[in-house]
């Protein structure tokens, strides 16, 4: 299978890689660009696992076939932190213990940001409703839930600070 050449940008990074018309993204950024972070759950769609953003919304990276990638902004859990300091989400998770085995942890952890992007104070409902694509076998999501709710709060206390 022929492989092409993608340029895209990815966590801010501009980025080439080769890719077949067949490879999912999701295999892309794990076996051409070293970016494991993102997990391959269920390969349809349904578990959330791949969460990644392109052009800033949120989707699953095993539905988008590398080539449509090229030009394109994609976001990866690897691009949350900055600088080595945690985005209000992960540390919140942290905080919360909003997580246990951590496989569809990042996932989460990117549809949360997009969420917050979205819309910084939402209800309750709301989050539940943003994360029922992401499939977790070992929490409750309340924790989950908790730790969005409290990284909302976080980010519009530091938006309010002069």
């Amino acid at each position: 299978m022929s492989k092409q050449r993608i340029s895209c940008i990815v966590n801010g990074e501009p980025v080439e890689f080769l890719g077949s018309a067949s490879q999912s993204l999701l295999d892309a950024l794990r076996d051409e660009l070293g970016l494991t972070g993102s997990k391959e759950g269920c390969g349809s769609g349904d578990c959330g696992a791949c969460s990644i953003t392109l052009d800033g919304r949120l989707a699953c990276a095993c539905l988008v076939f590398a080539p449509e990638a090229q030009g394109r902004r994609i976001g990866t859990i690897e691009g949350l932190a900055e600088g080595g300091r945690l985005h209000p989400v992960q540390q919140q998770f942290l905080e919360h213990a909003a997580l246990q085995c951590g496989f569809c942890t990042p996932g989460l952890l990117v549809a949360a940001k997009a969420l917050l992007e979205r819309n910084p104070d939402p209800t309750e409902t709301e989050v539940r409703y943003w994360l029922a694509g992401n499939l977790c076998r070992c929490t409750g999501y309340d924790k989950i839930v908790r730790a969005v709710l409290d990284a909302a709060a976080q980010l519009r206390a530091q938006e309010a600070r002069p």
